[in-house]
């Protein structure tokens, strides 16, 4: 564990490919070919798969993001802030994928602790753009450990970690475009 990080580090080395997880990709493509009910395994679902690893992504983050006052949904929103300051509420809820139902009381919450302000467009008062305090500028700072720590408890190297991500946000694009086609 590092003396930065409040959270265990993994102990395990990187996945690599072993002729084992080699034939288990090719099992993978006998199923879709043969007993269809091994599909509907709760291990062999990509979605559990997303869910699980989310939910522990969520948990690790818990406490790295205690001492900073923030739920994980704030730190996304400060993220997205720090990137691009003054947006309006809905680019910033397309920006972390959250509906106005659920981006408008965090914004609330957020603003009552001091950490943005909401101002009405002087053109379009139906739109509102969002500005960071002070505090939430000296905020980032203070989080700039988070990314190592969640790093280091991945026992995964940068290279490894772009690559994973990179594989994810093409999914989420495919995802949505079939949503998209399906007019969801």
């Amino acid at each position: 564990m590092s003396s930065k990080c409040a959270v265990p580090t993994a102990v395990a080395t990187p996945t690599r490919r072993t002729p084992a997880t080699k034939s288990r990709s090719r099992s993978g493509t006998a199923l879709v070919k043969g007993d269809r009910s091994e599909l509907l395994k709760l291990d062999r679902q990509l979605c559990f798969a997303l869910y699980s690893a989310s939910l522990s992504m969520t948990r690790l983050y818990q406490p790295l993001l205690a001492p900073l006052g923030l739920t994980y949904p704030q730190y996304l929103v400060l993220l997205a802030l720090w990137e691009q300051d003054g947006v309006t509420v809905s680019a910033l809820g397309d920006r972390v994928f959250l509906d106005s139902g659920t981006l408008t009381p965090l914004l609330k919450r957020m603003e009552q602790a001091g950490l943005l302000r909401r101002q009405r467009d002087t053109v379009d008062e139906r739109r509102v753009h969002i500005h960071l305090t002070p505090e939430a500028h000296a905020l980032k700072k203070r989080a700039a450990a988070v990314p190592e720590c969640v790093m280091q408890a991945t026992a995964c190297s940068i290279p490894q970690l772009m690559e994973l991500t990179a594989e994810l946000q093409t999914l989420r694009g495919q995802l949505r475009s079939a949503q998209q086609v399906q007019g969801l």
